[in-house]
């Protein structure tokens, strides 16, 4: 079938289509239809079926003779380490380790909070949450103590997991003090914390309380896989919010273990026995959907990368590990891709490994610019793939389908909706927009299965994020267009979309013009309040390495181009060059926060910034053009 015929029966047939892709999972008990569309706020999916995602991503893979396939390829550049786990050790792993938490009380709906580097472990602690029916809370390895308490006290863990250290290209990140402080200020406390010793750092541990994971696990019972009910939480993921408390993403376990299946196979074309690698970490969705659940679940081997893309020790340390896991597969994010270009170019290092199986590179996380799938396609002579979806979401609104057919790639978009999301670009008002305009980017209702249900413990929340402002859709808070042939274009969040002199204009599009220009690396476009046109477009450049150019002349050509390819219009005149650009650990590009200091604006320091000093840089550049009266952080 081709992508409109598998999308055209699912729109036909949406109960037919999910209950036909709910025939590869292994349930316990198969559920009567479904979606429950009436179930509150925003309707379930396979909610009266009994199933164990543990037993779908683990046991059943042993039970089918594949005990012998690696499971879990750890990669660590940093301690210069490599090892692999068949599927038939990781039962067994995991079943001791979720033996230990049940003898320590932990059951079927306690939560636990996993505080963990890029380890092999990391996944078998989900894992093992998952076998006994626990809800697990992956918060990121090295998170600050009062953002890693904010969550305890959300979430009141029975226990925590976690490691002693992480570990970076030159320092060690010392996790048990960062524990230890957030639970002293947290109000809830959790029961007992299982910490997973390092050589590179032994954690000092409090009697009573604190046990070592080998020593937790000694004589135990393993435990066997607890069916739970389709709308049993799997998980709860914290994502940044608006007012800076964090929203904590539900996962019901039904549903995600049917999307994501169906996803493996059908964008990504990976099937039991292939190799696959998502370089993210486990703290964020990409790590949850496509490091640890969706590989597992289709019988794929997973890579476990402890590294960085450039630094590690240097920019061909992703091109390596391709070559010597012969990955099918490879997702990441443009950020990463446009660090290593602006190292490596000319894509030197690229030609020193072969790709061997190599079959598509798939990006997501931020907005893939046209000029950094260009370069990657240039130098790896495969399809670069831009794909778009959310935490919220747990796997792709839009994708190029490479599992059903590898569709026309257009640069600068993800290209179309997957089965299950039917995507509108609407007004203000909420009326759909026709083909070509800019608008505010929603999802007809029902979500499809794998989206959030809810919000955990905020079902208010949950309606006015996402449910209020377009009754009947779910909000993105992305900003857009469809074409003609119905591919998307996510031109910039909601929030970036500036308005100049009266004229919408997207800052997302004036980025894909810098992104062109021969000496550009990356770079970002924000709007600053401005007195007379209500906004003016500012731009940022990060130059590629070995650039020695004038920088003046660098920013003046940019601006006749964005003049140029967008027109006066845009009344772009204005940028600054940067040598770096203030960052999530995920690579997102912190525009919001840019904004407020270029205004001026009082602000709070986001929890998950890279390295906080970047927005001291970025004040002192802003101040060379005039703006960033007075930065402050509140």
């Amino acid at each position: 079938m081709t992508y409109s015929e598998v999308y055209a029966a699912w729109k036909a047939d949406p109960e037919a289509f999910w209950m036909d892709a709910a025939q590869s999972i292994d349930w316990a008990e198969a559920p009567s239809k479904a979606c429950f569309a009436d179930a509150e706020p925003a309707g379930e999916w396979f909610a009266d079926g009994m199933v164990n995602t543990c037993w779908n991503a683990v046991d059943r893979h042993v039970e089918a003779g594949r005990g012998d396939q690696i499971a879990i390829q750890h990669e660590s550049p940093i301690t210069h380490a490599t090892k692999g786990i068949t599927y038939a050790e990781l039962q067994k792993r995991v079943a001791s380790l979720a033996g230990a938490l049940r003898m320590r009380g932990v059951e079927k709906g306690d939560r636990v909070i996993i505080y963990m580097p890029m380890i092999p472990e990391a996944l078998e602690a989900m894992l093992a949450c998952a076998r006994l029916g626990a809800v697990h809370s992956v918060v990121f390895g090295g998170f600050a103590a009062h953002e890693l308490a904010v969550r305890i006290n959300d979430c009141t863990p029975k226990a925590i997991i976690a490691a002693s250290c992480g570990l970076e290209p030159n320092r060690v990140v010392h996790y048990k003090p960062l524990l230890d402080d957030a639970i002293d200020q947290a109000d809830h406390k959790p029961e007992f914390c299982v910490i997973f010793q390092r050589e590179q750092e032994v954690a000092k541990l409090i009697e009573g309380r604190d046990f070592s994971w080998h020593g937790f696990q000694y004589g135990v019972k393993p435990a066997d896989c607890v069916p739970v009910e389709g709308n049993h939480p799997a998980y709860i993921l914290y994502t940044s919010g608006t007012t800076g408390q964090p929203k904590g993403v539900v996962r019901h376990t039904a549903g995600h273990l049917v999307a994501l299946n169906w996803s493996m196979k059908n964008i990504y074309n990976i099937e039991a026995g292939d190799r696959f690698w998502a370089a993210s970490d486990v703290g964020w969705v990409v790590g949850h959907s496509y490091i640890c659940y969706g590989p597992l679940i289709a019988g794929a081997t997973t890579v476990v990368f402890e590294g960085k893309p450039v630094g590690t020790p240097h920019p061909g340390v992703f091109w390596r590990i391709i070559q010597n896991n012969r990955i099918k597969s490879f997702f990441t994010a443009p950020t990463a891709l446009r660090a290593i270009r602006r190292e490596d170019p000319d894509g030197e290092w690229i030609r020193r490994y072969a790709k061997h199986d190599l079959q598509a590179i798939f990006l997501a996380g931020e907005r893939a610019d046209p000029a950094t799938i260009e370069w990657a396609e240039k130098h790896f002579g495969v399809p670069v793939i831009d794909h778009w979806w959310q935490t919220e979401t747990g796997w792709a609104i839009a994708a190029n389908p490479l599992g059903i057919e590898l569709l026309p790639v257009k640069p600068g978009s993800p290209s179309v909706p997957m089965p299950g999301y039917d995507v509108q670009v609407l007004d203000e008002g909420g009326s759909p927009l026709p083909a070509g305009e800019l608008g505010a980017i929603a999802i007809k209702l029902p979500l499809p299965p794998g989206t959030l249900p809810t919000l955990w413990n905020a079902e208010d929340r949950f309606k006015k994020s996402y449910l209020t402002t377009f009754p009947g859709y779910y909000e993105t808070g992305d900003a857009g267009m469809i074409d003609e042939d119905g591919y998307l274009y996510i031109m910039a969040r909601t929030d970036d979309v500036i308005n100049v002199a009266g004229h919408r204009l997207s800052t997302g599009a004036m980025e894909e013009v810098l992104a062109n220009h021969p000496d550009v690396a990356e770079c970002a476009v924000i709007g600053a309040a401005d007195a007379l046109k209500g906004q003016v477009p500012l731009g940022f450049l990060c130059l590629s390495a070995g650039v020695t150019r004038e920088h003046a002349e660098i920013v003046k050509e940019c601006v006749a181009m964005v003049r140029d390819q967008i027109g006066p219009v845009a009344a772009f005149k204005q940028a600054v060059v940067v040598d770096r650009l203030p960052k999530t650990r995920s690579g997102k590009i912190l525009r919001a926060t840019m904004v407020k200091i270029a205004d001026g604006d009082s602000f709070k320091m986001p929890a998950t910034i890279d390295d906080p000093a970047i927005l001291d840089e970025i004040a002192t550049a802003l101040k060379t053009i005039g703006f960033a009266p007075e930065p402050q952080d509140a």
